[in-house]
């Protein structure tokens, strides 16, 4: 091999292990980003598909809410919603079944009333765990003993445990005044 051919071939090398180095920075800052944006969202995911299929969907999950209208709850809104889960929490003592299932819906008219499409529940929680990486697993606990009780397979504890995880996440999102970018278009 001449002088030219051996620079050019460690040259290439160079230009590969930058390259390689650089991807590994970008995936890293990528990974760090969505773990600490998620949190255990991320973990959850990571433990289930693999973590780069989770950061795949996590990363998917941000698109998509971007371009939703993400808004607070204004407030008579909220006002209305805080006396409407008074209510529901008041029959809980008396119809613990009907009661979740109203603590349900009202969380459901807070998502939508927030700009959160309410196609499927796994959607909605996919959207939801993007602003809301902690309680979201209180969105998927409450619905799961919800189903249980739709059933009739709930216990009293069940639907005890599903109220306090609506409540978790209806507090949460009634009272969130996070910083969301309103995209238009």
């Amino acid at each position: 091999m001449d002088t030219n051919t051996i620079l050019i071939v460690v040259g290439l090398l160079v230009v590969a292990v930058l390259i390689a180095v650089a991807y590994a920075v970008v995936s890293k800052k990528k990974t760090q980003h969505l773990k600490e944006r998620f949190g255990p969202e991320y973990e959850r995911l990571a433990e289930a598909e693999g973590s780069r299929k989770a950061e795949a969907d996590l990363a998917a999950r941000e698109k998509r809410v971007e371009k939703l209208q993400i808004k607070p709850v204004p407030p008579e809104l909220r006002e209305r919603f805080a006396r409407s889960w008074q209510n529901v929490q008041a029959r809980f003592v008396d119809e613990p079944g009907a009661a979740v299932g109203e603590a349900d819906a009202l969380v459901r008219k807070v998502m939508e009333s927030r700009g959160y499409p309410m196609s499927t529940f796994d959607q909605a929680a996919a959207d939801i765990s993007v602003h809301h990486p902690v309680v979201v697993e209180n969105y998927r606990l409450a619905h799961d003993l919800a189903l249980k009780r739709e059933q009739g397979k709930a216990t009293t504890e069940d639907l005890r445990q599903a109220f306090i995880h609506y409540r978790s996440l209806f507090e949460e999102l009634l009272e969130a005044e996070e910083l969301v970018e309103v995209h238009a278009g």
